[in-house]
């Protein structure tokens, strides 16, 4: 879902001139933009180091829910998946700009009682490492705009329910809720202008989004 809505964004803005979708299926958009890898490993980019070269910045919106998985299970699916893309990625770019979707609530510390987080707090910490810019988005509930679905069943069960009541959550939850929208134009913006901090929560990736405090 998150993918689809940064694409959309992307093929939206003229800043943008080329886009290489990198998935498991085909992504169903026909545009003069889009070039399209599908493949069926993400734990050994190697082979297509090539045609990763040249780009400005990485849209990383790969990810999946922790529930009813082992913490060795969803380490694999995010730690070792996410690190394997971003290495061959730092190898042929060093000096782009990686925007990582993670979540609201990521320990940092790496410490903490909540599995997921722990584990989405070691990814974004070994990011930071890495020779590239690194810009880590932390979205809580992201609201589907433009006509962008999620995969994820329960996802599509509420979805009608949050739309009508997305209005009243903007209004007393705001720091908690973005948009699809929000979320694709924001890393477009770090990309092209950077960001004072390297981790983006909701209030941050709507700023950005509407073109503030970027420097």
């Amino acid at each position: 879902m998150v993918g689809t809505g940064v694409l959309i964004e992307c093929l939206e803005d003229t800043r943008v001139s080329e886009v290489l979708v990198v998935g498991r299926t085909p992504c169903g958009v026909a545009h003069p933009k889009v070039r399209e890898v599908i493949r069926s490993d993400f734990f050994d980019f190697t082979d297509l180091r090539p045609a990763l070269a040249g780009y400005d910045a990485c849209f990383f919106c790969l990810g999946v829910s922790a529930a009813g998985k082992t913490e060795a299970a969803y380490y694999h699916l995010t730690y070792d998946l996410t690190i394997a893309a971003a290495e061959a990625i730092a190898a042929v770019n060093s000096g782009l700009t990686f925007c990582y979707v993670s979540g609201e609530g990521t320990d940092s510390s790496e410490h903490g009682r909540v599995m997921w987080a722990r584990v989405k707090g070691k990814t974004e910490n070994q990011l930071l490492r890495m020779p590239f810019k690194a810009y880590m988005f932390r979205p809580g509930y992201i609201h589907p705009l433009k006509g962008v679905r999620s995969k994820t069943l329960m996802y599509r069960v509420l979805s009608p329910p949050f739309r009508v009541l997305f209005p009243l959550l903007k209004r007393v939850a705001a720091r908690h809720v973005t948009t699809s929208v929000n979320v694709g134009r924001a890393m477009i913006n770090v990309a092209a202008t950077g960001y004072v901090k390297p981790v983006l929560e909701n209030p941050d990736i709507d700023l950005v989004a509407a073109g503030q405090a970027a420097r």
